[in-house]
């Protein structure tokens, strides 16, 4: 079976190892175009190494990108974490058309950051979905699905990298696996529990301390590596990290300082407070909030907008 493989980042790499592992035929590969001044995508640094054709298209909606994919006659197109637009065209010149990872439990966060929402919305379970692509947006039909847990300390970002990414690793290959076998279901995804969410940038990622505290602490983890989930002190905007919520009573006006430790800086919200242990700002870059404190005066009654 003649595999396309379209990706990016480590999850991209790791997913072309893991195909190539198993003795899957991948006969080219898709990756971004090189930013100026940046590394190469990893994904382009491992096609390159293994020797495969390697394309970096502007655009999949230029036509000539669209004859060279159709050219390599591919059997099967495998996307491994895609967020530029591919047409649907693409998906339908394969012969057994193409499959997307996608990091939630479908209909449940379709969307660009579907992770990030799982925590932020308060979900306790997530997990990963591989599907059949379609026209919509991640609404095709659904191959296989893994559910995990999220812990009550998880951020976006251990959640992601210390279980969906090697568990979608090896459900992609998988996947790949029952469709060469002929066994690959496609499971029409109702419309029971279906959500969409935007993107999460700077737009849902500022925090309201008149809101419960557990739902400030579920945005903070929810946006943590990226955006940053933030408020402002003293005119400048400071992203907040490494969180750990205490229940109890908050003593203070929300979002207002009351202690300032060695381990970070405890800001009352409703419902108890939050030890906050590293911060990034404009003037300071990302470091340890105990030490931006002091080298900013912050003290106990200082209050975040």
């Amino acid at each position: 079976m003649r595999i396309i493989l379209i990706g990016q980042a480590p999850f991209g790499a790791k997913t072309l190892e893991s195909l190539l592992n198993a003795g899957e035929n991948v006969v080219a590969v898709y990756a971004p175009q090189d930013r100026p001044g940046g590394r190469p995508d990893p994904l382009k640094e491992a096609a390159l190494a293994k020797g495969l054709p390697l394309f970096q298209p502007r655009s999949f909606r230029d036509d000539a990108v669209y004859a060279n994919f159709k050219e390599l006659k591919p059997d099967l197109a495998v996307l491994a974490f895609v967020t530029d637009i591919v047409p649907n065209r693409y998906f339908t010149a394969a012969t057994a058309g193409a499959i997307c990872f996608h990091p939630s439990i479908l209909p449940r966060h379709r969307g660009a950051s579907a992770i990030n929402w799982a925590i932020i919305m308060g979900d306790t379970r997530t997990g990963l979905s591989i599907f059949w692509p379609d026209a919509g947006i991640d609404t095709g039909p659904v191959l296989l699905q893994k559910e995990v847990e999220i812990g009550s300390d998880d951020t976006a970002g251990s959640l992601y990298f210390e279980r969906i990414f090697p568990l979608g690793v090896e459900a992609l290959t998988e996947s790949v696996r029952l469709v060469r076998e002929g066994a690959a279901p496609r499971i029409p995804q109702g419309d029971a529990g279906a959500t969409y969410e935007p993107p999460c940038d700077d737009r849902a990622a500022a925090i309201d301390w008149e809101i419960p505290g557990r739902k400030v602490y579920d945005l903070i983890r929810g946006c943590d590596p990226q955006p940053g989930a933030y408020a402002r002190h003293r005119g400048e905007t400071v992203r907040l990290y490494g969180a750990s919520f205490a229940p109890g009573e908050a003593g203070l006006g929300y979002g207002t300082v009351s202690e300032v430790t060695r381990g970070g800086i405890r800001i009352a919200v409703d419902g108890g407070a939050l030890l906050i242990g590293k911060v990034r700002s404009g003037a300071a870059g990302k470091t340890d909030a105990s030490a931006w404190a002091a080298s900013c005066g912050i003290r106990e009654g200082d209050r975040f907008e």
